[in-house]
């Protein structure tokens, strides 16, 4: 049970440095996210992340939770920032991404914090759709939107409207939380309204664990992308119209050749546009 932090007086201001530490190497690490860890006496996260940044934290004070307790550690880090503490809430990826980030103000707004009585810092980092995307090739070169498949929190019926919706208006999709032991329909289901507006072989990037120990790439297409395995630790990039496969790399063009010689670089006129 966390402290009531009225109760606890601070000596000095305390900081919440909430901090996405990206894919989980060192080398994706930004220098901001790796200087605010080494600065945090106190370094709380899913216990999955804390192994992750291990190397980083070490004779520091450690506080790690279960998958379900996002609440319990968010509310622990704002009460040990009021005690005076410097305190860094970690998420995988971008901490404002599906991250702590706005759980933790929320807890903030419950507590009525006012800007003043604690410093705050949002420290982004490298996201899961970013990594995958670096690993596949380039499949974000034009619009993209990201849906998250779990109905912990949204309730399914909006996530297929978003599913309907961004696969209607030709976003290449990045889908996370795409399948779980217990929920294993919504990514069937997803699949069937994606070949509602795409054609079967339209390119999908799954990807496990980017950049990091036991990391999984398939280049795949929506016809065939539930014959591989998919997991919570996957993320799935499912093409657009216009992505193509290019020496196994996954592409989506940003559309400079219906405008210009891609060998020259001249303008097109417009009767050459295609």
């Amino acid at each position: 049970m966390s402290q009531d932090p009225a109760s606890v007086p601070a000596s000095r201001p305390g900081k919440l440095l909430l901090v996405g530490f990206g894919p989980g190497s060192e080398e994706h690490l930004t220098f901001r996210a790796k200087k605010a860890i080494e600065e945090a006496e106190c370094v709380i996260g899913y216990r999955t992340y804390i192994d992750l940044v291990r190397p980083l934290i070490a004779g520091k004070e450690v506080i790690q939770t279960g998958m379900t307790e996002e609440i319990e550690r968010a509310s622990l880090a704002v009460d040990l920032a009021y005690q005076g503490r410097t305190v860094a809430l970690v998420s995988s990826g971008d901490v404002g991404i599906y991250g702590m980030a706005g759980l933790a103000f929320e807890v903030l707004a419950d507590r009525g914090w006012t800007g003043s009585e604690i410093s705050v810092e949002v420290i982004p980092g490298v996201t899961a759709l970013s990594s995958c995307a670096s690993v596949l090739g380039a499949p974000l070169m034009h619009d993209f939107a990201s849906i998250s498949l779990s109905d912990l929190l949204t309730p399914w019926e909006i996530i297929v409207k978003r599913l309907h919706a961004a696969a209607q208006a030709d976003f290449v999709v990045a889908l996370y939380n795409p399948k779980s032991s217990k929920r294993v329909r919504q990514i069937e289901e997803a699949q069937e309204i994606f070949l509602k507006y795409r054609t079967p072989e339209t390119p999908v990037g799954i990807v496990k664990s980017a950049t990091r120990e036991g990391e999984s790439i398939v280049i795949s297409t929506i016809s065939d992308m539930l014959s591989h395995p998919i997991g919570m630790l996957t993320t799935i990039l499912i093409g657009n119209s216009q992505t193509k496969i290019f020496q196994n790399r996954m592409v989506t063009p940003r559309g400079y050749q219906r405008k210009y010689d891609i060998h020259t670089g001249d303008r097109l006129a417009r009767s050459e546009r295609r």
